[in-house]
């Protein structure tokens, strides 16, 4: 299937039942779907900006870093769920139309981010807070796994040849955007309320909001059309019968959905999420800075750094789109740990001083210190598991040290006082005293912190994130055909950003209280990146100049 040029003010396809794309209406796509993407980001984004807050509400006290990996496990939850709804809902606007399946994955994500207002706390009904939680955020999830496939082809099919990467580059900064709205949001309602008000009920009005854009989205695209090349494909009775099965258990197609994932958005998921969220998460938790500050931070680098979507896209219209993702992906990799480490150096000087002069160690029996990822009540914590979440907890490295076996008892050492035994009630304030003695400050001085460099960093992370997610949503459009389109680029695309990226929070906070090693959690978006780098490099192809209408 081939389309001809288009007419003087058409720059997209013309369908079979001459319906022309206008410039005008080719506008009115990229703004309608790119609104309501954005307000299904800052849906799903709000739980992940407050999750350090949520862990003590919605998760049991006692343990701070448990209920900080069982608050990230529930993030991670609605990242995991993503690809079960690119199947359900990519199968869907296959077969159905783009336009009426991501107007109801709206519905979903804006109904369960409302009722994530309406919770109670685990201090009110107990373990069924927690489960409720993880209960929207799934179904979160399987809204959004939906929701991107769904306006991507949809901005995708209604772009002209040569400017699908700049057209779709304005879907790929509603993400950053939507974050960028959750974070303002949720600035606003703790500056303006004090910190018992918003702890007690302040947290449930930007999730309360959500009605409001909930509303306004579905207004927006109610006034849509249906793609042009679905429409054509349908009344041409081209379309795919079984999506799922075309797309997943036919050669070559399952070949290049397995190559989509692993070349291109896993690699491109790790380096979105370590930009953005884990940077977010390093500064308010490791290095201590105040949450204000650091959203202000991380919102002025997505204010500067946004911009560099559609420079990205239109880049990957003139010289490809797979060039401009492997660069992301070495960059990153190469430099991930330098920019961290600069990062500590400019926001908490005193914190890398003191820990430049002071050796910390945890001495215990290896067999009684666990790798703890999802946190529950099955969860049994030693009193190694204590020890080395109290100092994780504190943003300090320290070193391991193999105690006797059947050794019961844990030794930290602060620079030459040491603790023995770690108990769950008073293991806490004796540390907090022992490091205080020792000259370590519990929060980031302000009035040392270089401003200016610390944005620096991050908006070098945020372009980082431009690289690889720009150019993406056109590059996947233009793997697949026409007939499986939704289904076969959703898939892959929410599994590299759903499990590889969303995983990242989860799995980097583990990492360090593992290892002891306020950095060693990069490694995991490191490796990652690299293995993106070199399947892509070797395997794919570049897509600029494919004919998406076939």
């Amino acid at each position: 299937m081939s389309v001809a040029n288009p007419p003087m003010g058409v720059v997209g396809p013309t369908p079979g039942d001459g319906r022309v794309v206008t410039r005008e209406e080719e506008r009115r796509v990229i703004f309608a779907s790119s609104l309501g993407t954005v307000f299904e980001w800052y849906d799903f984004y709000l739980y992940a900006t407050l999750a350090p807050f949520f862990a003590a509400l919605f998760f049991p006290p006692g343990n701070e870093t448990a209920a900080l990996l069982s608050a990230f496990a529930a993030y991670a939850a609605g990242f995991l769920v993503r690809p079960f709804g690119a199947l359900v809902f990519g199968r869907l606007g296959d077969m159905v139309g783009r336009k009426y399946t991501f107007l109801i994955t709206i519905l979903f994500m804006g109904g369960a981010t409302f009722a994530v207002g309406l919770l109670p706390t685990f201090s009110a009904v107990g373990w069924l807070a927690p489960v409720l939680m993880v209960s929207l955020r799934l179904i979160q999830g399987l809204a959004l796994g939906g929701e991107y496939g769904g306006a991507a082809t949809y901005v995708a099919e209604h772009a002209p040849s040569g400017k699908r990467g700049y057209a779709t580059a304005w879907i790929q900064t509603t993400a950053t955007l939507g974050f960028f709205m959750s974070l303002a949001v949720i600035a606003i309602c703790r500056t303006q309320l004090d910190a018992k008000a918003f702890a007690e009920w302040g947290w449930r009005i930007p999730f309360l909001l959500s009605l409001i854009l909930l509303v306004f989205s579905v207004y927006i695209r109610l006034k849509l059309n249906e793609s042009p090349l679905f429409t054509q494909m349908k009344a041409e009775g081209k379309a795919s019968k079984s999506p799922l099965t075309d797309s997943f258990l036919r050669f070559p197609n399952n070949r290049l959905v397995l190559l989509a994932l692993l070349g291109a958005t896993a690699g491109q998921g790790v380096v979105w999420y370590t930009g953005q969220f884990y940077a977010l998460f390093f500064l308010t938790i490791t290095l201590k800075l105040d949450f204000l500050s650091a959203y202000t931070l991380v919102g002025i680098s997505l204010l500067i750094g946004t911009p560099m979507f559609i420079f990205f896209g239109w880049l990957s219209d003139r010289i490809g789109r797979l060039k401009i993702i492997m660069a992301g992906c070495l960059i990153a990799a190469v430099t991930y740990f330098p920019l961290f480490g600069a990062l500590t150096h400019y926001v908490n000087p005193d914190l890398e001083a003191f820990q430049a002069k002071t050796k910390i160690t945890v001495t215990a029996d290896p067999t009684q210190c666990n790798f703890h990822i999802f946190v529950g009540p099955w969860s049994k914590f030693t009193e190694c598991d204590r020890a080395k979440d109290a100092l994780t907890k504190s943003g300090l490295s320290f070193t391991s040290v193999k105690a006797p076996p059947g050794s019961a008892t844990v030794v930290v050492d602060i620079g030459g006082t040491k603790l023995t035994g770690f108990d769950a009630k008073e293991g806490g304030p004796k540390l907090a005293a022992a490091l205080k003695a020792a000259g370590y400050s519990a929060t980031a001085d302000k009035a040392k912190v270089n401003w200016f460099m610390a944005e620096v960093i991050l908006v070098i992370m945020l372009v980082y994130v431009t690289m690889v997610y720009g150019p993406i949503a056109a590059f996947l459009v233009e793997m697949f055909p026409t007939n499986i389109r939704y289904t076969s680029m959703s898939l892959p695309y929410h599994i590299g950003n759903g499990w590889f990226g969303g995983m990242l929070p989860l799995l980097a906070t583990a990492l360090v209280a593992w290892s002891g090693d306020i950095y060693y959690g990069l490694w995991y978006p490191i490796g990652i990146a690299v293995m993106t780098l070199i399947i892509g490099t070797i395997f794919l192809r570049e897509t600029k100049d494919v004919d998406i209408t076939k």
